[in-house]
This record gives structure tokens, C-alpha cells and sequence, in this order.
């Protein structure tokens, strides 16, 4: 493993808990979601993985077994999982999949499977005690019809699942997205399209944004 994967999980590690709590985030922070609006379905695409990769952590940039980084802007995307009350839901998972930088997912009916292999492409964790979780990720990419977009499963104890997606603030394609743009609510769509910041503080050379997720009646139950 090259310098750089050894500097980023250390640095992820090392800043967890103050890049979790969005310190680190001033500008991102105030446009977040803090539970009033719930996080609209999405779907989950073509392209879940057919099987989860061996290497399914948090860290998306940095394979284990193989010296390269993926390639892409490096992208930290943080986020609490909540009620619509603004409380913290724990004993939940979060899944994130996404595609690479050319816009390819692994998966064999992607175009002919030609992902990016030092880039994992899906990852998971648990959240925390307060409903927290971090992806370290690249900024996402384009593809034919669609805007960039993470997409984003929660499972877990006493809710049903939700699958979602997570836009980038700014991006032109935004508008004519049809997957996005089926979400008619203004403010439930406007939860979905995240600010990516620069954030050196977190990383070099690096971007985040803060995605909270935000449970509905309907689906805690």
C-alpha cells in the first residue's frame, strides 16, 4: 500500500470524531437536513453489486492488496442518521455504491465491466452511538441520462429499509435528471443536492459535504 493510502486511513482515523460532528464543515453544516424534512425514496439502480466486495469499509479510495488510489477528487461525506424529530437512530448500517471516475460501476452489465479497479465502488459501516457515519469516497461522476450521484441504502433494527440518492449542489445536470427531478416536492428534493466543500482541514486537495438522513413516519416503525 502506497503512502497516500497509509496517510488517508490514518488521517481518517485520527479525525473521526471531529469531522463526524461536522465541526470542520461550517458552510455545509448549515444547509444540512436536521430531521424536520424526511429523506425521500430513491431508487436503487441497475448496478447494486452482484456481490459485495471482500473489501467493503468506509474507505472507497484505497483497495486493500492493491499500491494505487482510485482515481477522482478525493470526497469525504459525513452525515447522521435521524428521526424526524431530530434524534439519533442507532443499530442501523449504511451502504453506499457509486461510479467511478469515467462513470462505470462494478458490475458486469455496466457496459462491459470496465470499473476502476483500485476504486471499491461500494462500501458500508455501522453508525455510531449518535447516528453518525463517514464515507471516505471520490467525488461522483456522470454517465449518460444521469447527474453525478452517491447512491445510499440504510438497513437496520425497527425500520423498514431506505434507499436514496445523494446529488451534488451546483451541478448542471441537476435539472434534468429525471430520477431526481421525480422527487415533487421542493423541499424533499432540495435534501438530496449536497454542497461538496473544499476541506483541507480533513484531507488535502480533498472535498466533503454532509448528507443526514432523516427517517420518516412511514418507515421507522
Amino acid at each position: 500500500m502506497n503512502n497516500n493510502c497509509l496517510y488517508s486511513r490514518r488521517k481518517l482515523l485520527q479525525n473521526s470524531l471531529t469531522v463526524a460532528s461536522a465541526l470542520l464543515l461550517p458552510v455545509t453544516t448549515s444547509n444540512a437536513n436536521t430531521g424536520s424534512t424526511p429523506t425521500p425514496y430513491q431508487t436503487p439502480g441497475p448496478f447494486y453489486p452482484k456481490h459485495i466486495p471482500l473489501d467493503s469499509d468506509n474507505d472507497l479510495v484505497d483497495v486493500k492488496g492493491r499500491s494505487i488510489s482510485a482515481t477522482g477528487q478525493v470526497t469525504h461525506i459525513f452525515g447522521r442518521l435521524l428521526d424526524t424529530t431530530g434524534r439519533p437512530i442507532t443499530n442501523a448500517q449504511v451502504e453506499i455504491w457509486q461510479c467511478d471516475a469515467n462513470g462505470f460501476y462494478h458490475h458486469n452489465s455496466d457496459r462491459g465491466g470496465n470499473a476502476d479497479p483500485n476504486f471499491q465502488g461500494f462500501g458500508k459501516m455501522a453508525v455510531s452511538n449518535d447516528g453518525s457515519y463517514r464515507f471516505r469516497t471520490i467525488r461522483p461522476m456522470h454517465y449518460p441520462g444521469r447527474a453525478p450521484h452517491i447512491h445510499f441504502r440504510v438497513v437496520g433494527n425497527g425500520f423498514e429499509a431506505l434507499t436514496t440518492q445523494m446529488y451534488v449542489a451546483g451541478d448542471p445536470r441537476n435539472t434534468g435528471d429525471f430520477i431526481l427531478n421525480s422527487v415533487r416536492d421542493p423541499q424533499a428534493r432540495a435534501s438530496l443536492v449536497i454542497p461538496l466543500e473544499p476541506a483541507a482541514e480533513v484531507e488535502p486537495n480533498a472535498l466533503a459535504g454532509l448528507f443526514n438522513i432523516v427517517l420518516g413516519l412511514n418507515t421507522v416503525l
